[in-house]
């Protein structure tokens, strides 16, 4: 008797549905029995932070990173790289003693600095940033995202500190602009730091792919091992200051200047 009563109910229900939406009325939805809320203390914090650093640092977000391999053209060239356990080896090496550890310690000095609202603090980090570039091809990597980023954020996602600090800001760094921009809006120092070192390492990975000497499962298994270098790599650079940076990257500097002059090239450094 229940079920048939169910059934009845049910088609009952169906009927109103299909009738009501062909007469072009709107059908409220039913309230969930246990909404989420939102206000709940720390949860919304929590779910926009992720949400900001998931959209900022996807290749959907207009800051023009597939147009940059951070030299690894070049090392594709010389064959430097050549296959995964190449690729996974210079990769490794940027996140631990180039690229990747110099820019999460300015990052996390950025962040600092912004959510302090200490401005000298942060245009000495930024500076720092820019006058550390090896390269000309590198200043134009790292300055040319940066304010990319800046005014997609300012467009997207104003604030009203971000909006004042920003306007006194000239030429940036991208990990500069990603740390003022996480600190005006609340995201943690250590998802941004390593939010920032995952999109780094995507990035290259999907430079290398383009270039062909892997295939893209072979990059997502690159990635898998290189997570948690990554992991390990944002909880240390927080024990740092702006006097830990620094790097030993050569190769790579140097690749960075030949790639300037390089026969043929997909990327713009």
């Amino acid at each position: 008797t229940s079920t048939s009563t169910s059934i009845r109910t049910a088609t009952s229900t169906r009927t109103a549905i299909v009738t009501a939406t062909a007469m072009g009325t709107i059908i409220p939805m039913t309230t969930p029995t246990n909404p989420i809320r939102m206000t709940d203390t720390g949860t919304a914090e929590a779910a926009s932070g992720l949400n900001l650093l998931l959209c900022w640092l996807s290749p959907a977000f207009p800051v023009g990173a597939y147009a940059y391999s951070h030299g690894l053209e070049w090392a594709v060239e010389a064959g430097d790289v050549r296959d995964e356990a190449s690729l996974e080896d210079w990769l490794a090496c940027l996140l631990a003693e180039g690229i990747g550890r110099s820019d999460a310690i300015l990052l996390a000095a950025c962040h600092r600095a912004a959510a302090a609202g200490v401005e000298d603090a942060f245009a000495a980090a930024n500076d720092l940033a820019l006058a550390l570039a090896p390269s000309a091809e590198l200043r134009l990597e790292t300055a040319q995202q940066g304010r990319s980023f800046l005014d997609a954020v300012l467009a997207s996602w104003p604030a009203p500190r971000l909006d004042a600090l920003a306007g006194r800001i000239g030429e940036v760094a991208y990990p500069a602009a990603l740390g003022l921009a996480a600190a005006c809006h609340g995201v943690a120092i250590r998802a941004a730091v390593e939010g920032y070192l995952t999109a780094r390492a995507g990035n290259l990975v999907s430079a290398a792919i383009r270039l062909a000497p892997i295939g893209q499962t072979a990059g997502q298994r690159v990635l898998a091992r290189l997570s948690a270098r990554i992991g390990l790599l944002a909880e240390l650079v927080l024990a740092c200051d702006l006097g830990d940076v620094g790097g030993a990257t050569f190769r790579a500097d140097l690749g960075s200047l030949r790639h300037e002059t390089q026969y043929t090239r997909l990327f713009r450094s």
